[in-house]
């Protein structure tokens, strides 16, 4: 095992980084810009270096200065997160070139299903099955053919692509020449890489991935799914496992198919195969990202097993240490994405001080947080402050302990998207389970919906109920029910 650990993050998951490296016995240490000197990943590490400015592109993305700070604190092994530097294949090579261990997988591997082209061709080779699609299209002509073999609606894809950038929809043949410069010029911009392709779209399909994980030896085992269908913007908001789409048969069927895409990308480590499920039960390829997942929690909180100490134990070169049949998946999870953006806004982030954080707690919950009371949120990074899982013997145990995981945080300081997770918990769609990557914009207008007027009210029929109880009545006006935040109110006037 590996004596020092560098991280090559922050935030949240450096934290969750760090925890695992002190049940392994391992000394983390960090890097961290000089708007993180505070952070809580930084207090919490053996030692911590500043590698530059509060931007990521002149501090965390700046490869020689982790690889400098590496070498410093005599770090054996680097674990690069998710973001940043971590699917950056050069990098993974750098890290082999000054002799540390890169926490992931082989840099060819991570080539070869990085770029969603040259993925797409491996799952066709693999027998996984794939939405029917072209190649790159270099030019607007190539793209009109491909369209008129494929047909309509389709997806314009950047093959360098993440995050949904780079995607554009197309209905028509009217919005191919729009859509088409529009994807290769984002793509451009974002990836340094304009290359496009197209594929089929499917109708209401759910997001379904499945953990992978590959050992040094080549063996290669899933972990079951997760769904991951609630999202805004093709940016995923709640993800849950085991999916309510997928029965037995179908898991075993897609984590087969899983397993062998990994298999044959000569993949180790931790990744994730993700898939397209449709109405009629068909599933279709979407891409691998080759690194652990934010959503990673959950699989753990289903199956009991360690993914971050996982990952360090396979690259310090131990065996995976169980097979497929051993691989027992119990309960259900529920991830919520806790994020300083403000859902009534168009979740425009905010910044600020946290002037209290209070995680939520008991049976069943986990925090993993990257903040505390007093956390500077800065406008430089990703608005990930915490994920909040629930975990339950059956689904909607999990959902209810979800419920009372977001009653029960406190969050002062900035927005927060605690009162949209209240929503779609208590939603009909979510709660039986039948929903699809539509539900954000399907149900949009009750999910987003100003609360002002409402609290407006509410607070009008307090201030009523304090009046009367303060003139001697005892019971509130019967206009409308008291909102809890209104009863306690009232209980202390």
């Amino acid at each position: 095992m590996f004596r020092r650990l560098l991280i090559a993050n922050r935030g949240e998951i450096a934290v969750r980084i760090i925890r695992a490296c002190r049940d392994l016995g391992v000394s983390p240490v960090t890097v961290h810009s000089e708007a993180d000197r505070d952070s809580l990943h930084v207090r919490l590490s053996d030692e911590s270096l500043c590698i530059g400015p509060a931007a990521s592109r002149d501090s965390y993305l700046v490869a020689d200065r982790v690889l400098d700070a590496a070498g410093a604190m005599g770090a054996e092994a680097v674990h690069p997160g998710y973001g940043f530097l971590a699917e950056r294949a050069d990098f993974a090579d750098r890290c082999a070139a000054r002799g540390l261990v890169f926490v992931g997988p082989p840099p060819g591997a991570m080539r070869r299903m990085g770029d969603k082209a040259a993925a797409r061709a491996a799952a066709i080779a693999a027998g996984v099955p794939v939405a029917p699609g072209s190649e790159i299209c270099d030019d607007l002509d190539a793209a009109r053919t491909a369209a008129r073999d494929i047909g309509y609606p389709l997806l314009i894809k950047a093959s360098a692509g993440g995050g949904g950038m780079g995607m554009r929809p197309v209905a028509g043949p009217r919005e191919l020449p729009g859509a088409f410069a529009e994807a290769r010029s984002e793509a451009k911009a974002a990836f340094g890489d304009s290359r496009v392709f197209l594929e089929r779209r499917i109708a209401r399909p759910r997001h379904v991935e499945f953990q992978v994980f590959g050992g040094p030896g080549g063996e290669v085992v899933h972990l079951g799914e997760r769904d991951c269908s609630i999202q805004r913007r093709n940016q995923k908001l709640v993800e849950e496992s085991p999916s309510p789409a997928v029965t037995p048969r179908l898991r075993e069927t897609m984590g087969a198919a899983a397993v062998r895409l990994a298999r044959a990308a000569g993949y180790r480590n931790a990744g994730t195969v993700e898939f397209l499920l449709a109405p009629d039960g068909g599933f279709s390829f979407l891409e691998m990202n080759t690194r652990l997942q934010v959503e990673h929690p959950v699989t753990e909180q289903i199956s009991g097993l360690d993914l971050v100490a996982l990952q360090i134990q396979v690259a310090a070169g131990a065996p995976l240490g169980f097979t497929q049949e051993d691989v027992r998946l119990s309960g259900a999870a529920i991830e919520l994405r806790l994020t300083a953006e403000d859902p009534f806004g168009g979740f425009l982030p905010g910044t600020g001080r946290i002037a209290e954080f209070r995680p939520p707690d008991g049976p069943g919950i986990r925090c993993d947080a990257g903040v505390d009371s007093g956390t500077e949120v800065a406008p430089h990074y990703d608005p990930l402050l915490a994920k909040l899982v629930a975990w339950g013997p059956d689904r909607e145990t999990a959902r209810r302990r979800a419920m009372r995981a977001v009653a029960e945080t406190r969050l002062v300081g900035v927005p927060s998207t605690l009162p949209f997770f209240e929503r779609v918990l208590s939603s009909a769609p979510f709660r039986s389970g039948r929903y699809d990557t539509g539900f954000v914009a399907d149900h949009w207008d009750a999910l987003s919906a100003d609360p002002a007027e409402d609290d407006l009210a509410d607070f009008a029929v307090a201030a009523a109920a304090a009046e009367l109880y303060r003139a001697g009545r005892r019971s509130a006006p019967s206009a409308a029910p008291l909102p809890r935040w209104s009863l306690a109110a009232r209980g202390g006037c």
